[in-house]
């Protein structure tokens, strides 16, 4: 027979906390707990690196793709001020992240840049590979380019 944690979730859940509450350590799923809550900590950093990126995509085409600025900014600005609002909300509940959002900057950076080129097939030269934005100015909301 599988167990509870592979047959209900919820009720394993339900039942881990009130294990916990009740301090009846000796009943606890010890491996699936210790897995659940790295795979918690695994999801905040995937959740960052996801804004974080979208928001460099969205910088980049602010910034750069001038043919197409007129018909999209406002959409491209709103996508920047509603990822960059969620971001603050995510390091301000786990403010240890802002180490991680630092150490993934540049990568995410490479991400979004070669996401967006190949995603509207423009050509390489169209985005630098340096940024010319930072970390600071990702989370500085009055942080956007200027409107066309």
């Amino acid at each position: 027979m599988k167990p509870l944690y592979e047959q209900d979730f919820l009720l394993w859940l339900e039942k881990t906390a009130y294990l916990l509450n009740h301090k009846q350590f000796e009943e606890l799923d010890i491996k699936n707990l210790v897995e659940e809550i790295e795979s918690m900590g695994r999801s905040e950093k995937q959740e960052l690196e996801s804004r974080l990126t979208t928001i460099i995509e969205h910088l980049l085409k602010l910034i750069y793709w001038t043919e197409e600025l007129e018909y999209n900014s406002r959409g491209w600005r709103g996508t920047v001020i509603e990822q960059r609002r969620q971001l603050k909300r995510l390091l301000k509940k786990s403010p240890s992240l802002q180490s991680y959002l630092n150490e993934m900057f540049l990568e995410c950076y490479q991400d979004a840049r070669e996401d967006t080129l190949q995603k509207y097939e423009l050509p390489q030269e169209m985005f630098p590979t340096v940024p010319a934005f930072t970390v600071e100015d990702i989370l500085n909301s009055e942080y956007l380019p200027p409107k066309s």
